[in-house]
């Protein structure tokens, strides 16, 4: 991605200021919006943008102790340890190429790829592209946003109960459509990830390229699902598609042999957010004439976090029906401009 302007890492200096969460786990949802504004060619809207989000911003949590090589274990899933998180990752990239640092710590963070609702997940996958984009001539403010991801990851850590699997599925469109719901559709999204018992088996990958087919098989199965089935919660259901695209977008800078591995997170992830929103009904399948661009430039001037992030992703798997599910999360979701 080139910027010109300067105005993403800009944006990123000015949020490295604040914490990642809000009202003790909402998220902070400015660094991924603000990347993707960036990307399609809405730098000039991006400090306005951030001036009407302000208010969701908070100051980041004190740190504690310093985690270090010999206890992060300890500290793996503590959201009290945000801080001495975020240092640490700081002095690993200070210390290391970012790859190598990304490398040692994915396959230890991705069992816990749905801990604080997928959205360190998700904020890591925009700060990886931004790397990949700027590669060799990487600004401190994208290093260290990378830092701020992964910390938030470790520190909002937490595994999926254990899950019985189901009868297999062709496709993932059938395996999605036959995610059982959580018994309970009510509460937060932890007390309903606490419900989950079991899965279709999905996804098994003999090969690094199968296993990135599949996954963008996935997000492109989890932006379509959208279209019909976003009603059921407008807001918690982009994390379905735009989840399992941000572990798509980090494949190219792991290691092959985690490919495979990432794949079966990224189904954990995506077939926990459809179990635990699943609506009664589907809709109508829409449709739009709109273009890919007029799409994102009506999600920019909506406004809503979600609502940019998830045009984003359809925008990735640009099809019709993936531009028709963006311009139904504008419809439904509340705009913040």
């Amino acid at each position: 991605m080139s910027d010109a302007t300067g105005t993403l890492d800009e944006a990123l200096e000015r949020l490295h200021t604040t914490g990642p969460e809000r009202n003790g786990w909402l998220s902070n949802h400015a660094p991924m919006a603000v990347e993707a504004l960036v990307r399609h060619g809405q730098a000039p809207v991006v400090h306005r943008w951030l001036d009407h989000y302000a208010d969701k911003l908070e100051e980041p949590p004190p740190p504690s102790r310093p985690v270090t090589a010999d206890d992060w274990r300890e500290a793996l899933g503590d959201p009290a340890r945000i801080t001495d998180w975020t240092r640490y990752f700081g002095r690993e990239l200070d210390a290391h190429p970012w790859r190598e640092v990304l490398a040692a710590w994915w396959p230890r963070l991705l069992p816990g790829i749905a801990g604080g609702a997928t959205h360190p997940v998700i904020r890591t996958g925009h700060a990886v592209r931004t790397l990949l984009a700027s590669e060799g001539q990487e600004s401190a403010p994208r290093r260290a946003e990378l830092a701020h991801a992964l910390g938030y990851w470790a520190a909002r850590h937490q595994a999926l109960p254990a899950l019985t699997p189901l009868a297999g599925a062709p496709t993932a469109a059938a395996a999605l459509d036959a995610v059982p719901p959580v018994p309970e559709q009510a509460g937060g999204i932890r007390a309903r990830l606490d419900q989950l018992t079991a899965f279709p088996r999905w996804g098994e990958a003999p090969d690094p390229d199968t296993a990135k087919a599949r996954l963008a098989e996935l997000v492109t199965a989890a932006t379509h699902r959208y279209a019909t089935h976003g009603h059921g919660e407008p807001i918690m259901l982009v994390h379905a598609a735009t989840a399992p695209n941000a572990v798509l977008r980090t494949l190219p800078a792991l290691p092959r042999e985690l490919w495979a591995p990432s794949l079966a997170a990224a189904w954990a992830a995506a077939a926990a957010v459809t179990a635990a929103y699943t609506p009664g009904e589907a809709a109508p399948v829409p449709s739009t004439s709109l273009t890919a661009q007029e799409v994102f430039e009506r999600a920019a001037a909506h406004g809503d976090d979600h609502t940019i992030k998830f045009t984003d992703t359809a925008l990735d798997v640009a099809d019709p029906l993936a531009l028709a599910a963006a311009v139904r999360s504008i419809e439904l979701n509340p705009p913040l401009l």
